[in-house]
């Protein structure tokens, strides 16, 4: 049995590079500005003094699912396709591209109420985005022995938030996401592509193909190929029953995080009322707790073990989901006892800064439990069914808090956030991390070509 030496330091630094580099789209253009541009500026408002932005919410929602969907479709016959063919890097560099470009014709979003466009790009872009991140993530099992995938992927997770503060940074030298300023916020989607570009260069300088390429039979195409392998693998899936049974707790999970990451700022500014100077801070905060996080449960997570902190990480999520939920009476509770005046907006801030420590360790944590799970001929295939849980879950979350935001209020459709992380501890408990490592460790397969 061969066992993963650890790669050149110049490699893990052109891998970790890409998730400081792909942070600028998700961070700039799902998490913090564009989604608020899209939902308050490019939307038209409805007449509902208590939920004017609904309209906007929901296409931002219904896009971000839209595209959640095809990568559910792709992501698994994209992954064997790659393990196949040892293509990774290609499928990697092509995300890039896609990404970059559609980002960059953001720029023509010309006014508000052109709807459509929009729409579509962002369909396009955080599909090219997500699609990446799972071709991305298959290169980890190559990098170092299955005992330090967590903490190889919490710096790089970690990282990745530097990144998301630095291309904020650039981008809000463009002004506020007021509507008098919109002429310079066109130019949020070519920053925010330029960042992406610049900063991932290193990855396709450094990072290596890994694997071997299989002999490709005569008049037999790729996508069956890979369409093959998957169900191949969906057919002997017992022999994985604890990577399986992870993708369902990984649902739910993201599924609540899906919600965290495209409404935590949409939330606060319409629910909490936080302002320009709440956001900023917030955002601040969030990059340094989060990359904390990342890193520290990083290093937890080859000590306690990957699973158990896993679990602590939806822990803390039910907690800190419970307190923004009771935001209000909290603040008055700590005024009363502390003969303080704290505002609610900025007890929001601080306990989604808390919150924090766990987004970058849940997603990070995550990502080196398929690894450690995935043999080592298939791990673009079980970081696409990665992708696939993950992203449906996204998509489904997005649309429950859509469909809930219109029924109920927008507060009150964001405590689905909290079950959903309880559902994903419930079912983690019937994982056996032991096991599925050593059925990744144990399997072999046969007719791969140098």
């Amino acid at each position: 049995m061969e066992v993963t030496k650890r790669a050149s330091w110049k490699e893990l630094f052109g891998w970790c590079m890409f998730d400081f580099a792909n942070s600028s789209y998700t961070t700039v253009i799902i998490t913090v500005v564009y989604g608020d541009i899209f939902s308050r500026l490019i939307v038209p408002g409805s007449a509902d003094p208590e939920n004017p932005y609904r309209y906007g919410n929901m296409l931002w929602a219904l896009a971000l699912a839209i595209s959640y969907v095809l990568v559910v479709i792709s992501g698994p016959v994209f992954g064997a396709i790659m393990d196949f063919s040892a293509r990774k890097k290609q499928f990697l560099f092509a995300s890039y591209i896609l990404c970059i470009v559609s980002t960059a014709l953001l720029y023509f979003s010309s006014k508000p109420g052109d709807i459509w466009l929009p729409f579509v790009l962002i369909i396009v872009s955080n599909f090219a985005f997500a699609s990446g991140e799972n071709f991305a993530s298959s290169f980890l099992p190559f990098l170092a022995p299955k005992e330090d995938l967590g903490k190889v992927s919490g710096y790089a997770w970690a990282i990745g938030y530097f990144g998301g503060l630095a291309s904020v940074i650039l981008v809000n030298t463009l002004g506020e996401v007021k509507l008098e300023n919109f002429e310079n916020l066109r130019l949020v989607g070519p920053y925010t592509a330029g960042f992406f570009l610049v900063a991932g260069i290193p990855t396709f300088l450094f990072l290596q193909e890994h694997g071997a390429a299989f002999i490709k039979p005569t008049g037999v195409s790729y996508f069956q190929i890979g369409l093959n392998r998957v169900m191949t693998t969906l057919h002997s899936i017992r022999k994985f029953q604890d990577l399986m049974i992870y993708l369902v707790s990984l649902f739910f999970a993201m599924a609540a995080l899906g919600i965290v990451i495209s409404f935590a700022f949409i939330y606060g500014a319409q629910v909490v009322g936080i302002n320009e100077t709440h956001k900023v801070v917030m955002f601040v905060v969030l990059q340094f707790t989060a990359a904390g996080g990342a890193f520290v449960f990083g290093i937890i997570q080859d000590k306690l073990g990957a699973l158990k902190t896993f679990n602590l990480t939806l822990v803390i999520w039910i907690v800190c989901v419970i307190a923004i939920f009771q935001v209000i009476p909290i603040t008055e509770t700590l005024n009363a006892m502390l003969g303080t005046s704290f505002t609610p907006q900025w007890v929001f801030v601080v306990i989604t800064s808390l919150a924090g420590g766990g987004l970058g360790a849940t997603q990070s944590s995550s990502r080196a439990i398929v690894g450690m799970f995935s043999p080592m001929s298939k791990t673009a295939e079980f970081f696409g069914l990665w992708g696939l849980s993950g992203k449906i879950a996204a998509a489904i979350g997005l649309f429950a808090v859509s469909y809930l935001q219109t029924v109920v209020s927008l507060k009150s459709s964001f405590f689905i956030i909290g079950v959903f992380f309880a559902l994903s501890l419930l079912v983690n408990f019937l994982v056996k991390e032991e096991r599925g490592v050593q059925t990744a460790l144990s399997y072999q397969e046969t007719g791969a070509v140098e």
